[in-house]
């Protein structure tokens, strides 16, 4: 028994040693994208509440119908945790959703602690996730009217929540839509030019084929980290505006200079496409007055922005509207030599 007993206790006084030997050699995947284990995000989350429910216990709660700070505290939660936690008319930031654990969408959430246990979670946080501790520990009347406020949310419609954290002369200055122009120029510029060779041409789309877009983006159809999160700050009723002022504008006056032996190739692939391949002319859709207007308008478009395009479908990487599907499969009959080629002919024509 004793050679056993002493192996034991040599295995146990191993463990500390192997655990750092594991967290050296990085074998541990600390990556959010994986997600937890089941029993992982089990055990974190039962060691949460149990550990609000355990520090909340004894907490008087005052008449929260007294508190005070109850609009200050629905303006402080737009400013932020409403990028995280959503709230009424606004969903999360698609960028918080991919946090681990993603926060909650607290509209449906509030009623599952009391109001002791709200307290605590928003004055000390909670460790190893992105809920950080109230700024002023000791501004407890602050922290008793975000309670308040909280046991109110899920009462309001995007209407009233509107009202309730924004003064109406600021909400009428600048208007929604010129808020989202303001955001999408940031990448498209007002022009819809683009102001980087990756982003797209969109001055001059249809505004069928931008909506579409739009809304794939909304829907999660079309993956893009960067537009779902631009998008996730937008109102949806004014989708079709911006749709329609980008379709609006007036395209690039020139073309781009290019290749002239890869712009030949790409030419008959874009009118005449690769027959051997089953790949049909680019053109056949894309170009001429009658092709559908959900299908965008690729002659004069940026050759980065093409050639990445034909790559993510080719890939099956990249969704859209309800046509994209058929784009998945001919670009997976194109070469990288195709794909070049073609993009390059598109950006030189007018």
């Amino acid at each position: 028994m004793k050679p056993r007993s002493s192996l034991v206790l040599a295995g146990l006084a191993t463990l500390p040693f192997a655990a750092v030997l594991v967290a050296w050699l990085g074998i541990f995947n600390v990556a959010a994208s994986t997600g937890h284990w089941p029993i992982t995000n089990w055990f974190l989350h039962f060691a949460m509440r149990s550990s609000v429910r355990t520090y909340a216990f004894g907490i008087t709660v005052p008449d929260l119908r007294k508190t005070g700070l109850l609009q200050p505290a629905a303006a402080h939660f737009d400013t932020g945790c409403a990028f995280c936690h959503g709230a009424p008319g606004m969903v999360p930031s698609p960028a918080a959703l991919a946090m681990l654990p993603p926060p909650p969408y607290l509209v449906h959430k509030v009623g599952e602690w009391t109001d002791a246990q709200l307290f605590r979670i928003i004055r000390h946080g909670v460790r190893y996730t992105g809920m950080p501790a109230w700024p002023a520990l000791e501004r407890t009347d602050e922290i008793w009217g975000m309670v308040a406020f909280l046991r109110r949310l899920p009462s309001l419609d995007a209407e009233g929540y509107r009202r309730l954290v924004e003064e109406p002369s600021v909400r009428d200055r600048p208007s929604a839509f010129d808020a989202a122009i303001a955001r999408c120029a940031r990448c498209h510029g007002r022009d819809g030019i683009g102001r980087d060779e990756a982003v797209p041409v969109i001055a001059g789309q249809s505004s069928a084929y931008l909506i579409g877009s739009l809304r794939a983006y909304v829907e999660g159809k079309r993956p893009s980290g960067m537009m779902e999160v631009a998008l996730s700050q937008t109102d949806a009723s004014i989708l079709d505006m911006l749709a329609r002022y980008y379709a609006g504008q007036p395209l690039p006056a020139k073309p781009v200079g290019a290749d002239p032996v890869s712009a030949a190739r790409g030419r008959e692939i874009a009118e005449q496409g690769l027959p051997g391949k089953s790949v049909p002319a680019c053109l056949g859709c894309h170009g001429g007055s009658r092709k559908n207007p959900a299908y965008p308008k690729i002659v004069g478009q940026k050759r980065a922005y093409l050639e990445a395009q034909l790559r993510l479908f080719a890939e099956s990487r990249r969704g859209g509207t309800d046509y994209a599907h058929i784009m998945t499969k001919v670009a997976g009959k194109l070469s990288e030599k195709d794909i070049e080629d073609v993009a390059t002919y598109l950006t030189s024509i007018k």
